[in-house]
């Protein structure tokens, strides 16, 4: 903001000073240039005068000195010159050829012929410029001769550049001045914001929100400092309250439960054997009810989570949660199969991988019949529509597949809401794992999407930016989800039999 604030400043102060200079300086010009030209005139009338007497009087030696006088103070040349156009006085010297040639000049004519106005003619010899200058002798109808003075310019243009020089040395001593006052000016302007600035970016990195000074800077800028430090106070104690009541509900809703789901297990030598369904369904219920409230704090945790992204091994934590997860779906007479390749690290929350699966594969437990098969698979997604290039960046799809019934169009656009469920679903869900594993997706820079299995069942597709930019390999077809995947280790499957595929 200073830099900006400082151009801006200089760019209003040049064009000031170049709408004053410039006029002035041609001003300067004009009134030079018509100054030597009133001199010249006057010069020239004062010797045609003083002619006039010496060429009544016969005195033409006085008319010589007097044009080499003059001559020699105004530092040009002075010629007198007859009815006739024959030279009576020149100093310096004329040679034969420019005596002959100067009665036909225009402002030597001019003055021959008694016209009333002065020829002023510029020209150029030797590379030096003059001005000429023509004057009649005697009465302006009846001219007994022509005086004609020649000035060099070059004092003038000398003067008129010394000008245009001081004009710019004027302007830069300004600008120099408005730079340090504008710097000072613009500085004081732009703490306030750059205070802001920090205090912004630490709260957005999870930091305890600080306190802007208000003291400082324009009225806007410490009204602003004033309500920054308001909403700052106020998220801070927006997060702390969600915090108490996250780690608060997480104490008194899980005891109680659990001394409920014990209670009810209690009661049931007690109860008759019609009532048990009742009973069992209950203790069911308080099971649902255990995991909702856990879902409820996870998703609570994970908004009030300022954790930035970072490399986590996904092949490595499938691997981990495929040996989790065997033990319960060999028990439920599933398969679950794990393609094992090598993607690379990923861009996620820390922990959050084993969350979403763990979502995935409780939900496709619970949708898979009997003797199926639940699938894991990673894939190496490379862009199609991006120039190749020795690297270039790229995506990995965590597929979770199930043989269940599968969900319609309808059903998977409204499965990611929080507490909706499927119409006809298995017991014992909460309608909040979809939801939060969309929302670890998203918070990693992901995306987490449902798509109709080859299978008839469902195929939970998260999606997670690579770690690390992917290396041009030979063969590899961009836009194929499955480009570029390197090939997958042996599947590992588990069954009620504990059997390897």
């Amino acid at each position: 903001m200073t830099r900006r604030l400082l151009l801006s400043y200089l760019s209003l102060a040049a064009l000031v000073l170049l709408g004053l200079e410039i006029p002035l300086g041609f001003v300067y010009s004009r009134a030079e240039r018509e100054r030597i030209v009133n001199a010249a005139n006057n010069e020239a009338d004062a010797v045609a005068a003083f002619a006039e007497l010496s060429v009544a009087a016969g005195r033409g030696d006085e008319l010589v000195a007097r044009a080499e006088h003059c001559a020699e103070r105004i530092g040009g040349q002075v010629v007198v010159l007859d009815a006739d156009g024959t030279v009576l006085a020149a100093s310096p010297a004329l040679s034969a050829e420019q005596q002959r040639t100067l009665a036909a000049r225009p402002e030597v004519a001019a003055a021959l012929h008694g016209r009333p106005t002065t020829s002023v003619r510029a020209s150029t010899t030797g590379g030096v410029h003059y001005l000429s200058v023509a004057a009649p002798v005697g009465h302006r109808t009846r001219a007994q001769g022509a005086v004609r003075i020649t000035l060099p310019t070059d004092a003038v243009h000398d003067r008129v550049n010394q000008v245009w020089l001081l004009l710019a040395l004027a302007g830069l001593a300004v600008l120099t001045g408005v730079v340090a006052v504008a710097f000072a000016f613009a500085r004081w302007a732009g703490r306030p914001i750059r205070r802001l600035e920090e205090a912004a970016h630490r709260l957005a990195d999870g930091n305890p929100p600080t306190c802007v000074p208000i003291t400082s800077g324009p009225p806007e800028v410490r009204s602003l400092a004033a309500a920054f430090n308001r909403t700052a106070a106020r998220l801070e104690h927006l997060l702390a309250s969600q915090r108490a009541f996250a780690g608060e509900a997480s104490h008194q809703l899980k005891t109680p439960l659990a001394a409920l789901r014990l209670r009810l297990e209690n009661l049931e030598p007690a109860v008759a054997r019609r009532a048990r369904p009742g009973l069992a369904a209950a203790v069911t219920e308080t099971d649902r009810l255990a995991r909702m409230v856990e879902g409820l704090l996870a998703m609570a945790r994970l908004e009030e989570d300022a954790t930035l992204p970072g490399p986590v091994d996904v092949g490595e934590v499938c691997a981990e949660r495929h040996r989790a997860w065997q033990p319960l779906f060999a028990r439920e007479d599933v398969s679950l199969i794990l393609f094992a390749g090598s993607v690379g690290p990923v861009l996620a929350l820390p922990g959050a991988v084993e969350q979403i699966l763990d979502n995935l594969l409780s939900n496709a437990l619970r949708a898979s019949p009997a003797d199926s098969t639940v699938t894991m698979e990673l894939r190496l997604v490379v862009p199609s529509r991006r120039p190749l290039r020795d690297s270039r960046p790229c995506w990995v799809d965590l597929h979770v597949t199930d043989e269940g019934p599968g969900m319609t169009a309808e059903q998977r656009a409204r499965a990611f809401d929080r507490f909706w469920r499927a119409p006809g679903a298995p017991k014992g869900g909460t309608g909040l794992g979809l939801s939060l594993v969309q929302r670890l997706a998203h918070a990693g820079g992901g995306e987490a999407t449902l798509r109709p299995a080859a299978t008839g069942g469902l195929d939970a597709v998260v999606r997670f930016p690579s770690a690390e930019p992917l290396r041009s390999v030979p063969g590899t077809v961009g836009g194929d989800p499955r480009a570029g995947r390197p090939a997958p280790q042996p599947p590992i499957s588990t069954s009620s039999t504990s059997s390897t595929t």
